[in-house]
């Protein structure tokens, strides 16, 4: 029976491999989550869903200590709901204290090329694509007749199971598949402000080219979730550690210079 025609969702494992900052050639890998139906896909990552699981016990303990939290942080600071029947998407992620969306439809053009490889237990072929200012490698296999992958990318013959750019930057592999009772729905944390893809992407770059000025406004508007996750201005902390959180904030953005989408 076709993996996906049981009325059961399937949560593929891939594991990210990432260069988020290019003065710095050391790779991060973390595990990423593509849950789907069928119908509708959401891919996020794990630490994403290990957060939101610690948040739900703190609030219902009270016990609100956020260290456990620290090992936790995640270079995939985004969730991407897709509508696999007419290959649209929504881009939900947050800057400074405020959580924002854009709605999606990418072309793709893929071009299927003759190479063939077996992955796994699978039988894949290889397509290129050009997107977001990168030259990217898929490899897909008919096997499992879905039409998804990892992040945005969607709309090969098939389940993606490997993706990659040339340059060796940003890579999704496939390393195990689960049924689950349900595709996972991410803790709601306040209302998204829906904005076009091009707003939200002058709204990086701006974080990107000032993030002290960033940190100072969030800083002002009373705190919040910083781009992070920490809180940038909670109640008991002392100036030389607002001092160190805003540090450790600025860093942290300066450091993700290199993002997935260069364009």
């Amino acid at each position: 029976m076709p993996l996906l025609m049981a009325q059961q969702s399937t949560r593929f494992v891939y594991q990210a491999t990432l260069t988020p900052d290019s003065t710095n050639v050391e790779k991060k890998t973390e595990l990423a989550y593509l849950d789907t139906d069928g119908q509708k896909s959401v891919f996020y990552a794990e630490n994403s869903m290990k957060r939101d699981s610690i948040m739900e016990r703190m609030r219902t303990t009270k016990n609100f200590d956020r260290s456990q939290m620290q090992n936790l942080r995640s270079n995939l600071q985004f969730i991407i709901e897709k509508d696999l029947t007419n290959q649209t998407l929504v881009y939900k992620s947050r800057i400074g204290r405020d959580n924002y969306s854009y709605s999606e439809t990418p072309a793709f053009g893929w071009k299927i090329l003759p190479e063939t490889v077996k992955i796994g237990d699978y039988q894949t072929q290889k397509a290129e694509t050009k997107f977001g200012g990168r030259t990217w490698y898929a490899w897909f296999t008919q096997e499992i007749p879905l039409q998804d992958g990892p992040y945005k990318f969607s709309g090969l013959p098939g389940l993606i199971l490997k993706v990659q750019d040339d340059k060796g930057d940003y890579s999704f592999d496939l390393m195990q598949t689960k049924k689950i009772a349900e595709i996972y729905q991410p803790l709601n944390r306040g209302q998204f402000i829906s904005l076009s893809k091009s707003k939200y992407a002058d709204m990086e770059k701006k974080m990107q080219k000032d993030p002290a000025s960033f940190v100072n406004a969030l800083r002002n508007s009373g705190g919040g979730r910083g781009p992070a996750g920490g809180g940038a201005n909670r109640p008991g902390m002392d100036p030389k550690q607002m001092q160190e959180m805003q540090k450790r904030m600025e860093t942290e953005i300066k450091s993700r210079n290199n993002p997935i989408e260069l364009k």
